[in-house]
């Protein structure tokens, strides 16, 4: 695998716009998103008003981020194992119920510091359940070749909101003699805008883009699924160090931009509204180059660039106490933003098949946002005992440090192998072994072996390309994978991998995609016998039941 390099589109950035069901779920995301950046502002500036403490008002961000960190895996598996209209409906019913509370509480004036915290906990856990099912239906309604665009004009919606709605959520806050009921009110127009959401999903009639003929996994089941997926996928694993390092240190800039209008430039509701617009109005800017910027730029760099361009706008922040300059870094600042969460976004799509994509939507969520809460708190508390200043200046030298542990982190280009799925059967172009006795879904352990006749002369390529399929096998499901050589026949090679049941060995059949046959076809090409390999499969034998031996494809 190599770095991903420069691509090029035949695709047009709006092409996706001509599909309806994709438009209208961009409105009703723009909408509901316009809500949410209305609520943060509004709610982060209340916290202004009921606290000094810069520990609290950063806690608000920990607030939005903590539930993805919490529950990013569990949103995802739900999201692969259940319908994922009923799940959305849900969800955006309970963020609007959510909303409503919190608009209720506050234009009543009964809403303190740690009851604004709760409920705006609350609410995000109905946003980062919501989150990977809401992103994972984007290849259900686009065809693949046009899913970057697709994520680009997502990620272009999302920070057209951005920018309009921190304004427009300081505008009301200010328009009202105190900021508790303007941000009653705020709260309450977020409620509303959960009803585009609503509208939408209730109207979408769903065609899977993935459909198991085997039943459904357990909650558990499914989420250990997904993280063994992510262990044994090198390009999940680099997309979610370099995820966690960039946020990490970024998260300073959400966390203490209120402090810093605040406190240094000596601005209100408004002023920090516009501040925040204007990462928001970056943010729409780095969406639309993007295409541009993956012509020229590999994902690596583009991330790499962006750590960068977030150092000079936390040093601005920090020591430029202006209202323009800051203006001026925010700006840059949202262009990075849209830069670093498209590519990743793009890297994490493109890099999973279907059965897995929502879990590997929710674990990258969960380290991405898990990221901004942890350094969000770590920053508001530093900059409570330190100022603002030191705070800032050290996420941004973070930034620059991390760069050196992201060199071993490379974005490998997985995006382009086909992830379809493969049946093993129908790809040997020979028909599905035959059963004797039918064993029981959950009977198991299963252990399967295969015996190759390789070239001595040829063992060390064998023995490389065979470990490459033992990542296949227990990404897919292997507990144990293990490769034997005879010390009486150096030709003979004895492949073994333990899997826990039979409807466990089913879908590990099920999960083999069109590119992993090509690696598994790398490792039948060893084999110099005119026969093919031995293949076996067997069951745990039981003193309640005696052991079934099958003879299935590899």
């Amino acid at each position: 695998m190599t770095a991903i390099s420069p691509t090029t589109s035949s695709n047009s950035v709006w092409s996706p716009l001509r599909r309806p069901l994709f438009r209208n779920r961009l409105l009703a995301s723009m909408t509901s998103n316009t809500g949410s950046w209305m609520q943060d502002t509004a709610g982060t500036w209340l916290m202004t008003a009921l606290t000094t403490s810069p520990f609290l008002i950063a806690l608000m961000q920990t607030a939005a981020s903590l539930p993805v960190l919490l529950l990013g895996l569990p949103a995802g598996a739900t999201a692969d194992i259940l319908d994922r209209r009923r799940l959305l409906l849900f969800w955006a019913g309970w963020m609007l119920a959510a909303a409503a509370v919190l608009s209720a509480l506050t234009m009543t004036g009964c809403v303190a510091a740690w009851s604004l915290l709760l409920l705006t906990f609350l609410l995000n856990i109905g946003a980062s359940m919501n989150a990977p099912t809401w992103q994972a239906i984007v290849p259900e309604l686009v065809p693949r070749e046009e899913l970057p665009e697709a994520i680009a004009l997502n990620s272009a919606a999302f920070n057209v909101a951005r920018a309009v709605g921190p304004a427009l959520g300081g505008l009301a806050v200010a328009a009202f003699a105190s900021a508790m009921l303007g941000a009653g009110v705020v709260f309450c127009i977020n409620a509303a805008s959960f009803l585009a959401v609503l509208i939408f999903i209730y109207r979408w009639k769903r065609t899977p883009w993935f459909t198991s003929a085997l039943p459904a996994e357990r909650l558990l089941a499914s989420m250990r699924s997904g993280l063994r997926y992510t262990r044994f996928t090198p390009v999940m694993r680099a997309i979610l160090v370099r995820a966690f390092l960039q946020t990490f240190c970024v998260s300073g800039m959400w966390a203490l931009l209120a402090v810093v209008a605040r406190q240094d430039l000596h601005r209100g509701a408004l002023g920090y509204g516009i501040l925040m617009g204007c990462i928001g109005l970056g943010a729409v800017v780095g969406a639309i180059l993007q295409p541009r910027l993956r012509q020229h730029w590999s994902a690596d760099a583009i991330v790499t660039l962006a750590a960068l361009a977030f150092a000079v706008t936390l040093l601005v922040m920090g020591w430029v106490h202006q209202f323009w300059p800051l203006v001026l870094a925010l700006f840059l600042g949202g262009i990075a933003w849209t830069s670093t969460t498209s590519s990743l976004n793009v890297a994490v799509q493109l890099s999973v098949p279907a059965w897995v994509q929502a879990r590997s939507l929710g674990i990258y969520q969960m380290v991405f946002q898990g990221g901004m809460a942890i350094g969000s708190a770590i920053w508001g508390a530093l900059a409570e005992r330190a100022g603002t200043s030191v705070a800032l200046s050290i996420s941004a030298a973070g930034l620059v440090i991390g760069l050196a542990i992201a060199r071993r982190f490379p974005l490998i280009a997985e995006g382009t192998l086909d992830l379809s799925p493969g049946r093993l059967a129908h790809a040997l172009s020979r028909a599905a072994p035959q059963v004797m006795i039918e064993p029981n879904p959950e009977d198991g352990p299963v252990l399967i072996t295969v015996t190759f006749q390789i070239d001595p002369a040829r063992a060390t390529e064998f023995v490389q390309a065979a470990h490459e399929l033992g990542r296949v096998r227990r990404r897919d499901g292997a507990i144990r994978w293990a490769l034997f050589r005879d010390p009486f026949d150096p030709a003979r090679y004895v492949e073994t991998y333990v899997v826990e049941s039979w409807l466990e060995r089913q879908r590990q059949i099920e999960r083999f995609t069109v590119s992993d046959h090509a690696i598994r076809n790398r490792v039948m090409s060893f084999h110099i016998d005119a026969t093919p390999p031995v293949v076996s499969c067997l069951l745990l034998a039981k003193s309640t039941s005696p052991a079934t031996t099958v003879t299935p494809s590899a």
